[in-house]
């Protein structure tokens, strides 16, 4: 019988540096681990790729790096996994973290030891992250700097507004002339960004294409469908529906328990409340326009259900339309228009 060595690789990220441990298991028997702690820059990787061919790393599925989802600072490590084709997971975050049940005590050394043992014991569950595209995450990069902008302009025309109630006519037109240059150079820096997106959207093929496609459902525009793009990798790993509506928020859960818990259906609180806000934007919208939706709010209302409770079926119902697009690269099909009217809506949405 031929043996075997499987590695499973736990990386701690912080912003100046990298905590790795390495857990080697030989025909299903756990060796000693090995640690190490690398500077997170481009000389920290360098000597990472050194320490891992030291100690005879294999870079094919016979390993798994598994590491928490930092925002940015994990990039240099994900661009060096996708360059050497060696399989890695990013996590949640607090999925990983809950996943060590009670633990007393941490550090740097110490999570990368966790995160080695979590590779081992979850590896027949974790999906692999698709390669680092570089293009994507030019667009994600504009996209959170679009919502930086627009968080300051909102946070400056809020201030003034609140003045005005306290203020001497005078001094609160002095204080609106001040920072109304301030305003028209965000709105502006916003719409140069907004430039960038939509450049970047028609030069990469295989983002224009679910970038249309996500345009076709009812209630999705621009920015939806951007950030829809951005939040999935672009939909990399097949992601379902539910999967994408549970991170958005909108799928409700059980809480019950015997006979002495009986909650109501409900929403968590974790999820990316920027999507959750943006769906229901576009819930908000197609009960206004669209036939399908506003027949289903109106036939609901009816029913006696709440307005909120039907608003975030139809967030839950946008989201699992956009996935179903994308993974069947069809257009969205509108059961209530003929088949000329959808080929011109799609027609409209392409142009």
């Amino acid at each position: 019988m031929k043996e075997t060595t499987q590695f499973f690789i736990g990386v701690d990220v912080s912003k100046l540096w990298f905590d790795v441990c390495v857990l080697p298991v030989k025909n299903q028997t756990k060796l000693p681990k090995i640690a190490e702690r690398f500077i997170n820059d481009k000389s920290g990787i360098k000597q990472f790729d050194k320490w891992l061919k030291k100690h005879q790393v294999s870079f094919d599925h016979h390993t798994l790096l598994v590491l928490e989802n930092t925002g940015i600072y994990h990039r240099h490590l994900w661009a060096y996994c996708s360059e050497k084709e060696l399989p890695i997971h990013i996590g949640n975050a607090a999925h990983i973290k809950w996943s060590f049940g009670i633990a007393r005590g941490k550090n740097d050394k110490i999570d990368a030891v966790r995160l080695s043992s979590y590779a081992q014991k979850c590896a027949d569950d974790l999906k692999a992250t698709p390669n680092l595209n570089s293009v994507f995450l030019q667009l994600k990069d504009w996209m959170t700097a679009r919502t930086k902008l627009l968080s300051q302009v909102n946070s400056i025309r809020t201030y003034i507004k609140e003045l005005k109630t306290v203020n001497d006519k005078s001094i609160q037109k002095l204080l609106e002339a001040a920072h109304k240059q301030a305003i028209a150079g965000l709105l502006q820096s916003i719409k140069n960004i907004e430039a960038a997106m939509k450049k970047i959207i028609d030069e990469n093929e295989a983002i224009k294409i679910n970038y249309l496609l996500l345009k076709t459902v009812p209630g999705i525009g621009h920015l939806t469908a951007v950030y829809m793009i951005c939040c999935t990798n672009n939909f990399g790993g097949k992601i379902t529906g539910k999967q994408l509506a549970c991170y958005a928020g909108v799928v409700p859960f059980e809480s019950t328990s015997g006979i002495s818990v009986k909650g109501k259906n409900r929403v968590h609180k974790m999820a990316n409340k920027d999507l959750k806000k943006m769906l229901h934007l576009c819930a908000l919208s197609v009960i206004r326009f669209s036939g399908e939706f506003k027949d289903y709010y109106e036939r609901k209302k009816a029913e006696g259900k709440h307005s909120m409770s039907v608003l975030n079926a139809i967030r839950n119902k946008i989201v699992l339309r956009a996935v179903a697009v994308v993974n069947n690269k069809t257009a969205y099909v509108d059961n209530t228009l003929s088949n000329a009217e959808n080929k011109m809506k799609f027609v409209l949405e392409v142009s």
